[in-house]
């Protein structure tokens, strides 16, 4: 497998309704159609998922995690290996993260300073230091289609002055990241990162500082992490509003199937969460009837499948009898196989937002989809 790239970056509009977007990303290993879900593959893999599995969600690009990779197996590891591409069997687009928030929430005794972090790792009490330079090395040879700037993400509530202090920093470390990018391969592409906390003047100031700089597209990072959904959401209008239009704008770490359409409603266009995984790892599917606990008594006796409409082969064709008993027994094809109906079904629902945004539609979208988790119109009144 050839993970060279030379084919440029793009992104192409296609389709707007009201502040909703359609579009294209295109890379050197293929194009993404947006808005669009990214799975997160954090050691290089969908946990307990196999790629093909992935593929036929519907899945066109992966999130893998610069932190994690960095430590285990190395990041010069795998590119002797062919880059992370050849490494994990993938041959289409991956987004790398800086590893700055995996820093900031799992290392022990981190130090940030105008420098970069020094932290110690998770796995061994190494001492490591993370520049921004280093950042970009890691993933340029990791050799991701897309690779993010190293920022500092503040956990919230905070005060104002911590806020500006980070999100100043960030725009500093933004600046050294794109020139040490400079050494990328022709067609990767590298995306600013605005912090700014849940302050709209500190988010504007962010976002037009990145815009001068001049970034490939554009991320909406430091959201999810302890501000409530409406403050969330604000600030994403604002931020969205203040990022150029001809550049992908990439919300982090979001979310539930309700954030992503609030947020692509608000402007967005690119999206990862591990919440389909972990979730159904733990026994809840997410369907077009709303989230299902298949742990739950109910179930045990029910002959149905989670939805006999799906183009998901475990939503379709086990029972939920069976999967309850996958969970009761402690079998782990049961957290395989709903982590599965999780992805196709974000995968449908992004395939729904993008039909929406090109019939100018959105809306009504976002209404029914609503209601049908609402109404829970696949409730059984004769469960044994």
């Amino acid at each position: 497998m050839n993970s060279s790239v030379s084919a440029p970056f793009s992104f192409r509009l296609t389709a707007a309704d009201g502040a909703a977007r359609a579009g294209e990303v295109a890379t050197a290993h293929g194009v993404v159609h947006t808005p669009a879900f990214m799975p997160v593959g954090t050691q290089a893999s969908i946990k307990g998922v196999h790629h093909d599995d992935v593929r036929a969600s519907g899945a066109e690009i992966l999130l893998g995690n610069t932190y994690h990779l960095m430590l285990r197996p190395g990041a010069e590891r795998i590119a002797a290996l062919g880059g992370l591409h050849a490494f994990m069997r993938w041959p289409h687009p991956i987004l790398t993260d800086s590893g700055g928030f995996q820093v900031m929430s799992l290392a022990a005794l981190r130090k940030v300073s105008e420098r970069g972090v020094t932290f110690r790792s998770h796995l061994d009490g190494a001492m490591i230091e993370l520049t921004p330079e280093r950042a970009i090395e890691v993933q340029i040879l990791l050799g991701s289609d897309i690779a993010m700037q190293l920022d500092e993400c503040v956990r919230l509530p905070a005060e104002r002055s911590e806020i500006e202090r980070a999100m100043q920093l960030s725009l500093r470390w933004a600046e050294r990241c794109k020139r040490a990018f400079e050494k990328a391969a022709p067609g990767r592409a590298l995306f600013g990162i605005v912090q700014g906390g849940d302050d709209p003047e500190l988010r504007e100031q962010s976002a037009r500082a990145l815009a001068d700089i001049g970034f490939p597209g554009y991320a909406i990072g430091g959201l999810a992490v302890g501000e409530t959904q409406k403050v969330m959401l604000d600030i994403v209008a604002e931020t969205a509003a203040a990022l150029p239009t001809d550049r992908p704008r990439y919300l982090m770490g979001v979310g539930t199937p309700a954030d992503i359409l609030y947020a692509v409603a608000r402007g967005v266009d690119m999206f990862d969460c591990v919440l389909p995984t972990r979730n159904g790892r733990h026994g809840l599917a997410f369907t077009r009837f709303g989230p299902i606990n298949i742990k739950n008594a109910q179930h045990a006796g029910d002959p149905r499948p989670l939805d006999p409409d799906s183009n998901c082969p475990a939503a379709r064709d086990f029972s939920r009898a069976y999967l309850h008993h996958l969970f009761r027994a402690g079998e782990a094809l049961g957290g395989t196989l709903l982590s599965i109906v999780n992805l196709y079904y974000y995968q449908e629902l992004m395939a729904g937002i993008r039909a929406a945004i090109a019939a100018g539609r959105f809306a009504d979208y976002l209404d029914a989809t609503m209601r049908q988790w609402a109404a829970k119109t696949d409730r059984r009144e004769d469960v044994d």
